[in-house]
This record gives structure tokens, sequence and C-alpha cells, in this order.
């Protein structure tokens, strides 16, 4: 029960984060979001940067679970067409799963606020995408699927349009659909390029 009870603090905590802000945030309106007193928040959590330090726990594990990290890679693709799948599948799961959202939009907001906040946009936004698709595409590369080439510089070039067309979709959720189209278009326009002859 009190394991519920926390989960439910940290589920309200996530929601309230990335409508107002850390700072927009306060107790007793979640308290009362969820029937509590502030003294039932305070039982399982100390303070709010207590309910902050396990939410941003529980978005690190929580988006490696659903869309990998650097250390749980998915398999390499086997063939050109299974890089825009596996590149289409994680980018649904980041676009439409709604806790992956809301924890986007809190790190945005909050990356200028706090360090530990600035990290893991950094890694989110950038760094851990690059890191992923550097380590896929070396494996593609040893099984003659992408033409040789620095690995690193191609994961940057293939990542950063995707992460802007996915920001997009937050700040202009009626344009989804066509950053989705354009995306995949994407994918298959890199793989025009780096894919190698017979392997298109």
């Amino acid at each position: 029960m009190a394991n519920d009870t926390k989960e439910r603090i940290l589920e309200a905590a996530l929601e309230m984060f990335s409508q107002n802000g850390y700072a927009g945030t306060n107790i007793r309106e979640l308290s009362a979001s969820l029937g509590l007193v502030k003294s039932g928040v305070y039982k399982h959590y100390e303070s709010k940067e207590a309910i902050w330090n396990a939410l941003l726990d529980q978005m690190i594990a929580y988006y490696a679970d659903r869309f990998g990290s650097a250390d749980r890679l998915p398999p390499v693709p086997d063939s050109p067409e299974d890089l825009t799948r596996l590149t289409m599948r994680m980018v649904n799961v980041t676009v439409h799963d709604k806790k992956i959202a809301m924890t986007r939009k809190v790190l945005t907001l909050e990356q200028f606020r706090d360090p530990r906040a600035r990290e893991l946009a950094t890694k989110h936004f950038l760094t851990g995408l690059t890191d992923m698709f550097t380590r896929i595409f070396t494996g593609m590369m040893e099984k003659a699927l992408l033409k040789k080439d620095d690995p690193a510089m191609l994961a940057f070039a293939y990542t950063a349009p995707i992460s802007a067309l996915i920001h997009l979709c937050d700040r202009e959720p009626e344009k989804t659909d066509g950053a989705m189209a354009q995306i995949e278009a994407f994918s298959r326009h890199f793989i025009s390029i780096y894919g190698e002859a017979g392997h298109e």
C-alpha cells in the first residue's frame, strides 16, 4: 500500500512538474490532487527535493527500459530496412508514451535550474542517442550493411534531425503525423546514401 502511494505521488509530481515546472509546483496542491494532506506526502518523501530526485531516478530507469540505452542496446539491425523499423519503433515509444513525453518536458523546463536535470537533458536529447547509434552503426558496418565511415559522426548526423522532429511533436502536437512521416523518409534517405550497394 505504501509503495502504491509513493508511486501515485511520483505520477502526480511528474504531471505537475511537466505543466508548472519545479518552482510552480507546491506540496499542498500535489497533496490535494491525490486526496492526501501534506503530512501524507511527507510520510513518504521528506521534501519536494526528495520527490524530485526520486522522480529523476524513476525517469532514468523507465526511459532505459522502454527506449534503450548505450548499456542496453537493441540488436544490431540485419538489414537497412531493419534500421528504419528500429528507428520508428523507438520514435513511436518516445513520442507516444505519455510518461516519456512528460519527462522530456520536465527536463526541457528544468535543465537551466537543476544540474542533474541538465545532465539528463544532455544525455537524453544528444549524447545518449549518439552513443547508442554509434554502437549500432559500428555493428552494421561490421555486417557490411553501411559504408565504412566514422560511426560517431554518422550517429550524430542521423540522430540530430530526428531529435529536432521529436521536440517539434512536443511543441506542436498537431504536427506529429507529419513529423513521423518525415523521420521515416529521412531514415530511408540516410540508408540510400550510406547503405552498402546490394543492401539498400
